[in-house]
């Protein structure tokens, strides 16, 4: 961490120079604590509780590291995800964001997320993260067939994403977003376009639309040759048909995977997508902060050891400087994945020294004349069909496997 780590273990750790006026911050907050692994799930989390206290008394301690650091920043979004978040105890929770308001300068206007599962977000529960400022809930509800959600393995049922949500109406939550999966075990075209309409029909105003992957280090993984998985023409059908529906239904598509009512999108996510900073906290925590991006270690015990005993050594699993060009690679994938795109001219003036049109206007022209990309004007964007296939498009373009 060359100059910017810290040089006493009782000083603050710093991986960046302070910026000299007030910036935005985005923050994130990890909470690797479940109640049972989903068995599509390669996110780091645990499901041994008895952790958690020491967890949260680590976390509030780098809140404390940081906000020094931090002094010049007004933090106008929080994400707190995990794991599962609503499965923390009432006492842990007002201690995290007692902690988190103290350290931080938090915009009178933030968007403060919180992920909650359908069965830990009780309507108790659901009032303590009101009532400590959460105004925008995530609810993982993945499907409305209930054997599909056990083939999952998650422990909710339909009706209790139902309830959740609307306990969730009754305490004046105003901004709901749910997850909705596809290409699941099982599920014909006909079972998730019959989910897709229940969820609308919840009335939320932000739906995720994942499709599933099957990565490793999970039980799908271990029985991926058995899996009754959707061909491939059916996922198509399932992904394509989802944006016409959504949109039909007042959602409109600004990312790949993302679809938001009129002014609903996530904020926290478009800092990501837009490049801009956020400050990851907790284990396996990413953050884009300063002149630097680092992960945190991928291991509570560890997490919190580095952190409560003073010591950085351990700490990071991954961390190097963001140079220029560094930075015009991140930039090019994160925005071509959302609706927007690439504007040439903001990419030169963001990038001086730096053409968008020599770099790369060569390397879209194939997928212009194939139909994935669109040139309108100055501004570069995939379609629907360029959405399907963004992997294969941006690994071609940026050269990384």
């Amino acid at each position: 961490m060359s100059d910017f780590k810290r040089k006493e273990s009782r000083q603050p750790t710093v991986y960046f120079r302070p910026p000299t006026k007030i910036k935005p911050l985005g923050i994130y907050i990890h909470i690797p604590f479940c109640q049972r692994k989903c068995n599509y799930c390669d996110f780091y989390s645990v499901c041994d509780l008895k952790q958690s206290d020491r967890y949260i008394d680590a976390l509030i301690k780098q809140f404390e590291d940081y906000s020094g650091a931090a002094d010049r920043y007004c933090v106008d979004t929080v994400y707190i995800g995990g794991g599962t978040p609503s499965i923390l105890k009432k006492k842990q929770i007002k201690r995290l964001f007692s902690a988190l308001k103290k350290n931080f300068s938090i915009a009178e206007d933030a968007e403060i997320t919180c992920e909650v599962n359908p069965v830990s977000a009780s309507k108790k529960m659901l009032k303590i993260l009101k009532k400590q400022g959460v105004n925008r809930l995530s609810i993982g509800v993945q499907s409305a067939d209930n054997e599909i959600l056990k083939t999952l393995g998650r422990l909710h049922t339909w009706e209790d994403a139902v309830s959740t949500v609307e306990t969730a109406r009754k305490l004046k939550f105003k901004n709901i977003s749910v997850d909705c999966m596809y290409a699941l075990p099982g599920q014909t075209k006909e079972i998730f376009f019959d989910t897709l309409e229940k969820i609308v029909a919840l009335g939320t105003e932000h739906i995720s639309l994942y499709s599933l992957k099957v990565e490793k280090n999970t039980p799908f993984y271990e029985i991926k040759d058995s899996l009754d998985l959707p061909d491939e023409d059916s996922e198509i059908d399932m992904y394509f048909g989802a944006i016409d529906f959504l949109g039909k239904h007042g959602f409109h598509q600004y990312e790949i995977s993302n679809f938001a009512k009129a002014s609903y999108e996530c904020r926290q996510n478009l800092k990501y997508w837009n490049c801009e900073e956020y400050l990851g906290l907790g284990a396996a925590a990413a953050s884009h902060y300063g002149n630097s991006r680092f992960t945190l270690v991928r291991d509570i015990k560890t997490y919190c050891d580095c952190v409560l005993g003073g010591t950085d050594e351990g700490l990071l699993c991954e961390e190097y400087d963001a140079p220029i060009n560094e930075c015009v690679g991140d930039y090019v994938m994160l925005k071509l994945r959302t609706n927007s795109g690439i504007n040439v001219s903001e990419f030169n003036t963001r990038f001086r020294g730096y053409d968008f049109e020599k770099l790369f206007g060569e390397r879209l022209t194939p997928f212009v004349e194939k139909g994935l990309v669109e040139k309108s004007e100055n501004v570069y964007h995939l379609n629907r069909k360029g959405f399907y296939v963004s992997n294969y498009i941006l690994s071609t373009i940026l050269d990384f496997d």
